[in-house]
């Protein structure tokens, strides 16, 4: 069930209606971790505008830039953590588009529902980047206790985390947030299983641009066949 939500999904990406959604999470993301960048080379040159004075009286004046251009593999090495709650709050913003866009092409006998509110959004989103923020810094403790299974640790909590939180936005538009809550609770294990395989391919540079919109119509697609059981 999973593949094919996933498949029905990756087949859809030609779509119109798909497509702008798609592009625009593209942009934004570029834009976030662009921000997150830039502040960090903003901290950087705050801490290195005056010379480092070494013993014996030598002033080093380059070190600024090599901590920017350090910075930008840090960036990039940080992706890898930083896309799991970049995505978290793409799949929050654009999942009513792409909800629909999905029910239109595969589900057209249901009736429409109503859109998402802004308030309702933001706090949903706000509350779940909290606690996913939360949980991988505690996580930090484990990968020190444990760093021979720090990857797996990774993976299994964020897949945790990110399928429950795909799921529940999309299971609630149809029966609200206590029906989403109570179907999670049914299928918990592929809900999980189906967040660590979005989980994994987020770590992947360039490939973690498009996973945000793909998991939002696969989880459409897994809460329809879901509730379909």
């Amino acid at each position: 069930m999973i593949l094919t939500a996933f498949f029905k999904a990756l087949a859809q990406l030609p779509d119109r209606r798909f497509r702008s959604v798609l592009w625009r999470g593209i942009a934004l993301t570029i834009a976030l971790l662009i921000g997150i960048y830039a502040g960090l080379l903003w901290v950087i040159e705050w801490l290195t505008q005056d010379p480092v004075t070494l013993p014996g009286g030598t002033q080093v004046t380059w070190l600024g830039d090599l901590l920017g251009w350090g910075s930008l593999g840090l960036v990039i090495l940080l992706s890898v953590f930083l896309m799991v709650p970049v995505a978290s709050a793409i799949t929050s913003l654009f999942l009513d588009e792409v909800a629909t866009a999905v029910e239109h092409e595969h589900y057209p006998s249901l009736p429409p529902v109503p859109p998402v509110g802004f308030a309702d959004g933001l706090r949903d989103t706000v509350n779940f980047l909290g606690v996913l923020i939360a949980a991988n810094l505690l996580a930090f403790i484990l990968y020190a206790m444990l760093p021979f299974a720090a990857v797996f640790i990774f993976y299994a909590l964020n897949g945790f985390l990110l399928g429950r939180e795909y799921f529940q936005l999309a299971a609630m538009r149809r029966i609200g947030r206590e029906g989403a809550k109570a179907l999670r609770r049914q299928h918990q294990g592929t809900i999980w299983l189906a967040g660590c395989l979005m989980a994994v391919p987020l770590s992947v540079p360039l490939l973690n641009l498009i996973i945000p919109i793909l998991g939002a119509a696969t989880f459409t697609h897994l809460y329809h066949g879901l509730s379909q059981r």
